[in-house]
This record gives C-alpha cells, structure tokens and sequence, in this order.
C-alpha cells in the first residue's frame, strides 16, 4: 500500500475460531448453532458455584491439528488460566483461557499478495468463547448459548504491511482451517472472529507507535477495509500534530468508520492466575505424531494433485478449492470424465454460483461428467452444456435431457446443407461481399446459418458447407 502523509502501517491480527465439536470446551452443553437463546446452558458454562469444568479432549486435539496445520511448535505440557474481567456476556465474571502456556507456538501462512511473503504466528491457545449480547429497541437481551464454546485464538506477529495483505492473510487462513477439518469457519454465523492491531509509523522508521485494536470484525472484507481505515485515521492526527492513544475500537459497517468502544486494557488489567480447576495437560509424542498421521490432506497438496492430475491452472484451481466438498466433488466428477479441465470450468460457472455457504454440491458428480463429456466430444455446443447443468442442478441426467429434447450438435451435411443454401439466399449482400474479396462477410453468413439450427450446427462442418458453396458461386461468376 501507498504510504499516507508520510506515514506506513504495521498490523497484526488476531482471530478467533470456534472449534467443530459437538459439545462445549468445559461441559456437556451443545455447542451448535442455532439454539433457541439460553437453552444451552448449564452451572458450568455459567459459572455458578461449586460447578467444576471438564476439558473436552476433541477441543484439544482440533487445537493441535490447527498448529500442526499451520506449521507451529506444540507445548508438550501446558495449562489453563483465568483471565478476569466483567461484562454482561460473561457471566463468571472470568474466562479460561491460556495465557503462559500456548498450546501452539510459531508457525506461518503463505499469502501471495504482490509476492509470495510468510506471515508469522506468535500462537494459538485455546480458550472458552463468550455469550452474545442483542440490542434492540433501547434495551440489551443476553444469549448465553455461545458461553464456553470451544475456540482457539490465533494470533500473528505484526508482519503485515497493508490492508490487502490482510484479506490475503484470513482468505488463506479460514481456507487452511476448513481444510484441516477444524471449523467451519462461517463468519455470518460469527464461528470466525478477527481483530486487527494497528500502529503507524514514519516510512523507513522501524519504531512501532501506539497500538489500537478494532475489534469482532465480522467479515475477510470488513477486516481490509477497517485497517485502511484506522491506518488514515491515525495518520490524519499525527499529521496534524496530535497524539494517538491507545484504545479498543469498533468497525461500523454502515459509516465505513473506526469508532472508539473503550480505552484499552493492558494485561495487569486482567489480573491472569493459573485456572484451579483443571490440572496441567500433558501430550505425548505418541499422541501428537497420531494427529499427524490423521490430518486430511492440506491445502498445498490439494493444489499440487489439482494441477498435476487435471491441468487446472492457479486460479482455477483457487476456486474449485474454496471448501473441501467443492474439491472433493470436483475430484470424484473429473474421475467420471474424459475432460476434467471442462467439469471444472462448468463446475465454476454454473454449479458453484448456486452453492450457499455449508451447503452441499447440489448435483451429481456423475451429471457433472456427463455434461463435461457432451461438450467435450462436441456433441453439444458450450452453451446448451450450460443448460444441461442447470437441468443437472434439477436432478436430471444431461445425456438424457439433451437426447429427449434433441440438444446434440447437428452434423451431418445432409441436414445442414439446406441450412446453408437457406443462408446464402437470405443475405446476398454478404455474399456478393465476399465474392468481391471481403472474406470477413463469411462471419455473418456462417452466423445466420448457427442461428437457423438454434446455435445446434457444428461449426467445423458448416464452415466447410459454405466454403464449398460459396466457391460454387464463385466459378459461376
């Protein structure tokens, strides 16, 4: 990014993501969403006394394959502790979190902004989400369903130059942990949380200045804009001799703004101790090497066997990649075809376009296939392929929708050749054209005859038609 009145940005991020288990990190309350508000809660997610918290393995276990998804240090002991602070979303008035002792540590993700640039984690812990606070009609309501929801927290160096890398950055995150198998990553849902951290500083200066924090940015796209937008901001006061203080921020999606929230905490605030409840968890080698062994196939190697197996360049591949049941889909359609570069091209076109969010492909890969294959021996034009996916979407075999409604491709001369002397005789301007050496008026001729056949004429072989009868024509004159 441009620097601005003299001024750069240097930002970290911070996301948080809950994690894809079915009950909560401490108790035995559904951790899905949807709940009818309060109705997934009990004594421990709402810390009423003597109710005592018991750590979910699985919420472990995601933890570690998250970290070693994302290339970092595992701590083979660590422990909880409690972070203390009150808010009407936290009804124990503390949440358990790490502080001292990260399950992850290190670790980096490759974006590709301008040029290929690592961007460093410093951790990621696992902790207990919050409740949701609602506001509506003067009055605030409290859900506490989401209280005590598993997430990890992953928090990077402050590596990242521009708010463009910072779509780049969570783009390529959610992609790698939807991928591991360790959220669902849907941020409409709010399973996928970012804050962004950031100072500016003179160009050239390797002096950080004074951090503010935007914080529960509920979109990859809202998260770039509010770092550009915090980035003029604080360099507007500086440029205009003022001082920036350090403080939590909002992002207001409907102004484009940062607004101030409250003045940043510093962690003495939080007044952090070791969580008493829950005893120092201990991995073994054994344990850590099993998670390995049974991490799904990553992001790089579902790009590596996409171009190596089905010829699909970086961007194609990029989309036919943006969740692991497009890719798997894609992978078992292309099996079933002659011509996967084809399946994905309408697979990118037509089927993924109608794919909300979660949702499963809503055709059959064996459809897919069939359509692939219709376009790519030619017995359908591009277009009527399309219309064969929008009836593979409904259910129906393209094969045989376009064989009951007579969609092949028409390319026998002895039905096109009429055609062709039909065309020929409804534009003798064109013809006279060509004949005085215009051989571009063949283009509208061959057109009128594609429009004839309802765009079913090979092309191939109606041009060699009106080759052979224009030069007919040609040696009469």
């Amino acid at each position: 990014m441009a620097a601005y009145k003299g001024y750069e940005p240097v930002i970290g991020v911070e996301v948080h993501c809950e994690l894809k288990t079915a009950s909560k990190v401490f108790c035995s309350c559904s951790a899905a969403f949807g709940n009818a508000p309060n109705t997934a809660c009990c004594p421990v997610c709402m810390g009423l006394p003597g109710a005592l918290p018991q750590l979910n393995a699985e919420a472990v276990r995601l933890t570690i394959q998250a970290g070693l998804a994302l290339h970092c240090d595992i701590r083979r002991t660590a422990w909880f502790d409690r972070k203390n602070y009150f808010y009407p979303d936290l009804p124990k008035g503390y949440q358990i979190t790490q502080n001292d002792t990260p399950f992850c540590t290190g670790g980096y993700v490759t974006i590709y902004n301008k040029e290929e640039k690592r961007i460093h984690l410093q951790r990621i812990h696992l902790e207990e989400d919050a409740g949701k606070l609602l506001h509506r009609d003067g009055v605030t309501c409290m859900d506490y369903n989401r209280c005590g929801v598993g997430l990890i927290e992953i928090v990077t160096e402050p590596e990242l130059s521009d708010p463009a890398e910072v779509k780049e950055y969570l783009t390529g995150l959610r992609q790698i942990l939807l991928f591991a198998g360790v959220s669902d990553c849907r941020m409409n849902e709010g399973s996928m949380r970012c804050e962004v951290n950031l100072s500016v500083r003179p160009v050239g200066s390797t002096t950080r200045g004074v951090r503010c924090e935007i914080k529960n940015i509920g979109s990859i796209q809202f998260a770039a804009k509010a770092a550009e937008e915090e980035f003029h901001r604080q360099a507007d006061i500086l440029a205009a001799g003022g001082v920036i203080e350090q403080e939590t921020r909002r992002f207001n999606e409907n102004t484009g703004k940062t607004e101030t929230m409250r003045k940043k905490e510093s962690a003495v605030d939080y007044r952090y101790f070791t969580e008493p409840n829950i005893p120092p968890v201990h991995l073994s080698e054994a344990y850590i090497e099993k998670i390995q062994r049974q991490m799904p196939k990553s992001v790089a190697a579902w790009r590596e066997e996409l171009h190596n197996m089905y010829g699909l360049n970086a961007e194609d591949a990029a989309l036919v990649m943006q969740t692991p049941n497009i890719v798997q889909f894609y992978t078992e359609a292309a099996a079933k075809t002659k011509y996967p570069k084809l399946a994905a091209n309408l697979l990118i076109g037509e089927v993924i376009p109608q794919i909300k969010e979660g949702d499963p492909v809503p055709v059959q890969a064996g459809h897919l296939a069939e359509a692939a294959d219709l376009l790519g021996d030619g017995e359908v034009n591009s277009t009527v392929a399309k219309q064969l996916v929008g009836r593979a979407l409904r259910g129906e075999s393209p094969a045989a929708v376009a064989k009951a409604e007579g969609l092949f491709r028409i390319r026998d001369e002895e039905s096109l050749l009429p055609l062709v002397k039909d065309a020929i005789a409804a534009d003798p301007r064109s013809v006279g054209d060509f004949l005085k050496g215009k051989t571009a008026a063949k283009k509208r001729l061959l057109g009128g005859v594609i429009r004839q056949s309802g765009g079913r004429a090979d092309p191939a072989i109606t041009e060699a038609l009106l080759d052979r009868e224009l030069a007919l024509l040609s040696d009469e004159d």
